[in-house]
């Protein structure tokens, strides 16, 4: 279960973000088997398809995988079964109920918040967000749809409006997490190689060495 002395501590700064595939329920579960134990991550549940039975059951099983302590298993959203499942935080997206608004349910939980514009940023920063994320920064596939990226810039325009730790998403490599970090991001998150991908880990010890130097 989640305690207040989790949400005290300092984040991890890796966020992994799971597809939200049909097929990738057993996807997540073996990819979080993989995680090298010494690299601290949030993982971000991320199923939204799924009807919440289904859901439930899937964050149970993560939970039970008993991950190393420097593991924090979050939801998209779903406050109900991060407490149910004992998960130790909910990512709410930009137009999401607010923090502050269900912190009265989650009191010790954490929660993060997508954001597009400092303007998000400080309104998820004045509801009580406890970290943002940003993007899409670079690239990436599964975001073209919604427009060309953010940009390096965009991102340090934002990192300088509050003071939570900012997390940069959208084609964010190890050969690129340096252009975020410069700009004020605290951490990066990740999608795309938190699937199929038997280099996982290689590529986490990679963002390691970066963001711990």
């Amino acid at each position: 279960m989640y305690h207040e002395i989790i949400r005290k501590a300092p984040l991890p700064r890796i966020s992994l973000i799971s597809g939200g595939m049909d097929d990738e329920r057993e996807i997540l579960l073996q990819q979080l088997k993989r995680l090298p134990r010494s690299v601290p991550c949030m993982v971000q549940i991320r199923e939204k398809h799924l009807h919440s039975k289904q859901l439930l059951l899937l964050a149970r099983k993560a939970v039970e995988l008993n991950l190393s302590g420097n593991t924090l298993l979050l939801i998209n959203e779903r406050v109900d079964i991060a407490l149910s499942a004992g998960l130790h935080g909910v990512h709410l997206p930009e137009n999401a109920c607010p923090p502050d608004k269900l912190r009265a349910f989650a009191p010790e939980m954490l929660f993060g918040c997508s954001v597009h514009s400092p303007a998000s940023a400080l309104s998820a920063s004045a509801a009580g967000a406890d970290y943002l994320l940003f993007g899409p920064v670079f690239d990436t596939p599964s975001k073209r749809r919604y427009g060309p990226p953010q940009g390096p810039d965009k991102l340090g325009e934002l990192c300088r409006t509050t003071s939570l730790p900012v997390f940069a998403i959208g084609g964010i490599t190890p050969e690129n997490a340096n252009l975020c970090l410069a700009e004020g991001a605290y951490g990066i998150a990740a999608l795309s190689i938190f699937r199929d991908n038997p280099e996982t880990a290689e590529t986490l010890d990679n963002f390691y060495r970066l963001l711990y130097p």
